[in-house]
């Protein structure tokens, strides 16, 4: 009956539009108690400032993520307790860059929010602005989910990856390799707002990533910004380019419009082995750019 109680749920939340996402909202998308779990009076709130208080060396890759605060709750059953964490952040880019960030290879993935993975008493998932932990000292699966349930059809009933994921070739895409990179992209401050992708090919671990820069404009910027660093010249235009980066390697461009797309791979003497496969989905991502709006 509960799986039951819990399928309606969501199918009631789906059909009303997304409910803001301040603290007290948060807390009262929440039942007062689930299964002997009695929530918690107490509801702390973080932000910039203070967020070192609690998570303390984790604070500045979330700030790096545009956080804009966190709501801390818990449930309580006798001795044991279930801790929730909602980070809200700028946009849904951010809250899913910094799930994929911290996602684990050791933990099976769940059909909540964006993406969710989560064991016996741990489960972490995005959806919209909100990237949320969920964490017991006890085996508490099912009531972990409901939590899960309840606040991210609360959030955004209906989240997924950011679009832009979308365009990257599916062939030879190693799975759950998506990420959202906001800021620092290879230790270079003018690359910025990177979505990245790994691919397998034939043993290769080759990485891709599409930059949006918004406007070409700010996109010749970074380019001539990644050309100087490189000390090369500043004379191009839009279409396939090659920057040679001291610290990664050889790296195949393709400027279009707002976008800047690249390859490159862990070993900085394997360009020439996979140059043609490299640029052969740089290519496809061009193409896929005109069907991303």
């Amino acid at each position: 009956m509960k799986y039951i109680r819990l399928v309606f749920i969501v199918f009631i939340f789906c059909i009303y539009p997304v409910a803001a996402q301040n603290p007290e909202e948060l807390r009262s998308f929440l039942p007062e108690e689930i299964e002997g779990w009695v929530l918690s009076d107490k509801m702390e709130i973080f932000h910039e400032d203070n967020l070192f208080d609690r998570i303390n060396g984790a604070a500045p890759l979330f700030i790096e993520n545009n956080f804009l605060e966190m709501t801390a709750m818990e449930y309580n059953r006798g001795e044991d307790y279930i801790t929730i964490q909602v980070y809200r952040h700028a946009t849904p880019e951010d809250a899913f860059g910094m799930y994929a960030s911290e996602r684990s290879s050791d933990l099976p993935y769940l059909s909540i929010g964006g993406e969710a993975q989560g064991d016996d008493s741990h489960l972490y998932y995005f959806a919209g602005e909100t990237y949320v932990k969920i964490w017991s000292n006890t085996n508490a699966s099912p009531v972990l989910q409901e939590i899960a349930s309840r606040l991210a059809v609360h959030t955004n009933p209906h989240a997924t990856y950011p679009a832009l994921t979308r365009i990257f070739p599916k062939k030879n895409l190693l799975p759950y390799s998506l990420e959202y990179i906001t800021a620092n992209y290879l230790g270079h401050s003018f690359l910025h707002a990177a979505y990245t992708a790994k691919y397998d090919l034939e043993g290769e671990l080759v990485h891709i990533f599409i930059l949006d820069a918004n406007t070409p404009q700010e996109a010749r910027k970074m380019l001539d910004s990644y050309f100087e660093f490189a000390g090369q010249a500043h004379e191009y235009e839009q279409g396939p380019l090659l920057v040679k980066d001291k610290y990664t390697g050889t790296i195949p461009l393709i400027w279009k419009g707002q976008y800047i797309t690249g390859a490159f791979t862990d070993d900085s003497g394997a360009y020439e082995r996979k140059a043609g496969e490299m640029e052969e989905i740089l290519r496809e991502i061009e193409q896929n750019i005109e069907n991303i709006k």
